[in-house]
């Protein structure tokens, strides 16, 4: 009569991480499960600990490829000044091209600490989040000169130069004709300025 076969031993040393399945293949290591994703960052040049503020109004959708007609036009402003750079744009899509400039700019490696946007009709979401808190750490943010400043074109005596001035021409034809010089002056290196090109190159002047 066969002898019946031998019924596999187990050991207790095989528990644990290196223990065998059933069929004899060492068992998978669970993975742990990844927890909560936590808040992004605030942008540098916010203000430090306090009290938790409202998520800032989201970014404006980056627009399409422009139109055959909107061409970036490349030219120097006054003889040894910045450049000047006109990015075609209606009153309507001025802030949006803005907002791509801006995208590209810092992408380029540009610290955003260089930069400064303009509006010259309605005012940019981010500055009209930043003044709900009030004007004196509104204002802080552009002395520290830490992150992108976004400020309305009225409030030019208080603008600071910076190396890089982009102006969204969105409305107020009393507001560009005074911020497009203003911007001018604050430019140390290059000028963007997005709106109607014939309308903005009269308003610079015809040196532009």
């Amino acid at each position: 009569m066969p002898l019946p076969p031998e019924e596999p031993q187990i050991h207790e040393s095989a528990q644990g991480p290196h223990a065998s399945t059933a069929t004899g293949r060492p068992a998978s290591t669970p993975r742990p499960v990844p927890g909560p994703r936590s808040a992004a960052s605030p942008r540098p040049g916010r203000p430090g600990p306090g009290p938790a503020r409202p998520t800032p109004p989201a970014q404006r959708p980056v627009p399409g490829p422009p139109a055959p007609e909107s061409r970036t036009e490349n030219r120097s402003a006054v003889s040894g000044g910045p450049q000047l750079q006109l990015i075609p744009a209606s009153a309507d899509g001025a802030l949006d091209a803005a907002e791509e400039a801006l995208d590209l700019l810092l992408e380029s490696g540009r610290p955003p600490g260089e930069v400064l946007v303009l509006t010259t009709g309605e005012r940019h979401p981010w500055a009209a989040h930043e003044l709900s808190f009030g004007e004196t750490a509104y204002w802080a943010q552009q002395e520290a000169g830490e992150d992108v400043f976004f400020a309305d074109a009225s409030a030019a005596d208080r603008i600071t130069p910076r190396p890089v001035v982009i102006v969204a021409v969105n409305g107020g034809d009393e507001e560009a004709a005074e911020a497009l010089p203003v911007a001018l002056s604050r430019a140390g290196a290059l000028l963007v300025v997005c709106g109607d090109s014939q309308r903005v190159t009269a308003l610079l002047g015809a040196g532009v």
